[in-house]
């Protein structure tokens, strides 16, 4: 247990400190191609945008943090209870939020502060309740399916991008959760892990469940950090991604509670989601003049907030 909290931990802080950078490159890049017109009609990000955002050196660095706390995150779904390993893991909205003050340059209200107070309480609460991990063999038409939904909900997503534009960020940071949560469960589930069996691994519908929503969940969170607020795109992930995968873990994988403590479970799984919405509902909104010829230069970065297209 106490090595799959400290490896889910490291995770958390890999992939809030990523997100952050990967947020300090897409609005530079985003800066860039305002003028150019890289946006689509309805003003999100167009393809070519989001590339550019991918090769700017905060962004190269973000993912490789995202790789790490993705190699870590796994461990720790094999680990721990998905209600747990998941929940612990979006904590991550804590380091984004603090880091987001130094580097984006956002002040958080004393509500946002509030907010993430209740999520750290309600994950101590989840540690401590926390009990044995279920299984992880399932039939294989629940890979099957896993894998159809993880198509329907990344492609879903990049459509609404596409048709919505800058209203899109909320959603495309819910989605990218959801295609989180996903990959955790594909995760738990794969075959061919322990014992490794090489065939059964490459012929598990659920290895490519995971690549389809590791990489569209990775291209909309870069979206929804490109066009909206770093902290409620990031606290619209968290949701996604604890919620299903806790979800499924309780009712499907035999993930459980001590005894006598579900109810402190279900009050630190329901605080931590109700945090994070939080943070969201009462993120303030980084403020950025609408035309191009206004946007700050490089050096005012440090003075001022910066935001997407």
């Amino acid at each position: 247990m106490l090595i799959g909290l400290l490896t889910a931990i490291a995770a958390s802080i890999c992939y809030g400190t990523g997100s952050v950078l990967q947020a300090v490159g897409s609005r530079k890049s985003a800066r860039r191609e305002a003028a150019a017109s890289g946006v689509t009609q309805h003003g999100g990000p167009n393809l070519s945008s989001t590339a550019k955002a991918a090769m700017t050196w905060e962004f190269i660095v973000g993912t490789i943090l995202d790789f790490i706390g993705f190699g870590l995150g796994a461990l720790a779904a094999r680990l721990l209870p998905l209600f747990l390993s998941q929940t612990v893991i979006s904590a991550n909205l804590v380091v984004t939020a603090v880091l987001s003050v130094k580097m984006l340059g956002i002040r958080l209200t004393r509500k946002e502060w509030t907010s993430i107070g209740v999520v750290c309480s309600a994950l101590i609460l989840l540690a401590t309740a926390a009990g044995h991990e279920g299984g992880s063999h399932t039939p294989i038409a629940t890979h099957w399916w896993l894998l159809v939904i993880s198509v329907v909900l990344m492609a879903g997503g990049t459509l609404a991008v596409r048709l919505l534009g800058a209203r899109a960020a909320i959603l495309a940071g819910l989605l990218s959760g959801l295609g989180f949560g996903a990959l955790g469960v594909g995760v738990r589930v794969l075959n061919g892990v322990d014992p490794f069996d090489l065939s059964a691994l490459l012929s598990d519908p659920a290895l490519y469940a995971i690549l389809v929503a590791g990489i569209g969940g990775m291209y909309l969170h870069t979206v929804a950090l490109q066009i909206g607020s770093v902290n409620g795109a990031t606290a619209a992930l968290v949701v996604g991604e604890t919620v299903l995968p806790g979800a499924i873990g309780v009712l499907w994988l035999g993930d459980a509670s001590r005894e006598g403590f579900a109810w402190m479970a279900v009050l630190g799984f329901v605080l931590a989601v109700a945090g994070a919405v939080a943070v969201a509902w009462f993120g303030a909104p980084e403020d950025a003049p609408t035309d191009p010829a206004e946007e700050p230069q490089p050096d005012e970065l440090a003075k001022s907030s910066p935001s997407g297209v």
